[in-house]
């Protein structure tokens, strides 16, 4: 039942989106701080302690970032940044030393083993890069998407990530990356290492910081709601929903049973970021966000809107929603329990691949009442949803 005794102005349920949005890349802003000291302490002292503990703040960072997913695809500002900050998966040879079974070479890629750390000349499209100097600068201008690849990942999460865990060399068996502390220490490079794992943190703070910016009262984010309208929520939360979670990050990786479709693959915390996803596209249909102090911000929501004209359409997609975070959790508890994601997803894993298809699931049929919700509130021509080869053409992905 809608908590407003009449529909809210579309007006006020935009003021309150943009507000969650403020709060979730604040809370995103101030997780990355913690992170970026930590890995301070961590370059300072290399040692089992303190890499777990910058691993830890990662996975901190992880949670309330996650949260802010369900505000890409309807705003152009937030998905034209996504990818500074969260794109995946990368060609980690471009960053560091690998695994001999990575290979040496790709044909899609010159720059697969070109592993910056250890060579601070690299030629990309012909032309020399001086990367003596490990900068933010260097990560953003010059490496990340370098030769026009988008594989080339070289800036965010899950380059950090990758500096921090290593490669995960376990397929589908038990285990995440085992990167060791001397790394940062005696190992060869290391000075080189903790340049770029630095430069990367700092690059994510500075990155988070211009996105709170864009949400605050006068940000082009927030600026752009008005034109945008309530397309814009319900574009967010079904394209998440629909081609880039339940088809890009979860089917496809189900479908060929590969722990590189993994989307936290170094560190095995896959199941906190879908968990987070499905629990940010909640947050913006209740309009009500839980902050990382325990404090919430809420106000009218699409809900509300919703409710207004079809009460009993509310309450099924707020049901649909609570049942998609539910199975979220049931994968989640699972992982923490000792079966990682990429373990659940592993070829003849039956029960495992049941409990990720059922996320899959609810994620399919959550997407079917936001249909519903565009078709009621007559928004066809303005929401369009993403598709996913994984979900509507699945031969497609063997081809």
């Amino acid at each position: 039942m809608s908590a407003y005794a009449q529909a809210p102005s579309e007006e006020a349920v935009l003021a309150n989106y943009a507000d969650l949005a403020q709060a979730g890349y604040e809370d995103a802003l101030s997780t990355a701080k913690a992170l970026d000291a930590a890995v301070d302490a961590l370059i300072a002292e290399p040692s089992e302690a303190t890499l777990l503990a910058a691993r830890e703040a990662w996975k901190a960072s992880r949670i309330p970032y996650q949260q802010t997913e369900a505000f890409r695809f309807g705003n152009p500002i937030v998905d034209e940044w996504e990818g500074k900050v969260n794109a995946w998966p990368l060609d980690e040879g471009l960053i560091d030393y690998v695994d001999a079974s990575y290979g040496t070479e790709s044909d899609s890629n010159s720059l697969y083993v070109a592993n910056v750390i250890a060579n601070p000349k690299l030629v990309i499209d012909g032309v020399e890069l001086d990367a003596t100097e490990i900068t933010p600068a260097l990560l953003q201008d010059n490496l990340q998407e370098a030769a026009g690849i988008e594989s080339n990942v070289a800036t965010g999460y899950h380059a950090i990530e990758f500096l921090l865990w290593g490669q995960d060399l376990h397929g589908t068996g038990p285990g995440a990356g085992e990167r060791p502390f001397t790394d940062y220490s005696t190992a060869d490079h290391a000075d080189r290492r903790a340049a770029y794992l630095k430069a990367a943190t700092s690059l994510l703070v500075s990155d988070l910081e211009e996105m709170v910016g864009n949400w605050t009262a006068d940000g082009a984010a927030r600026a752009a709601l008005p034109e945008l309208g309530i397309s814009a929520i319900l574009t967010g939360m079904g394209s998440l929903s629909f081609g880039e979670l339940a088809g890009e990050r979860m089917k496809l990786g189900l479908l060929l049973h590969d722990p590189e479709e993994e989307h936290d693959c170094f560190s095995d915390n896959t199941h906190v970021s879908h968990l987070n996803d499905a629990i940010g596209i909640r947050n913006v249909y209740a309009g009500s966000y839980t902050r990382v102090d325990g404090s919430v911000v809420e106000g009218p929501a699409i809900s509300d809107l919703i409710a207004a004209k079809d009460a009993a359409l509310d309450s099924e997609i707020a049901g649909l929603l609570d049942d998609t975070v539910a199975k979220m959790n049931v994968m989640a508890d699972r992982a923490v329990a000792g079966e990682a994601y990429d373990q659940q997803i592993a070829e003849g894993n039956t029960e495992g691949n049941a409990v990720v298809q059922a996320a899959i699931d609810g994620l399919i049929a959550q997407t079917r009442g936001i249909e519903r919700a565009v078709a009621l509130l007559n928004l066809q021509d303005a929401v369009t949803i993403e598709d996913s080869d994984s979900l509507s053409n699945p031969d497609a992905v063997f081809q």
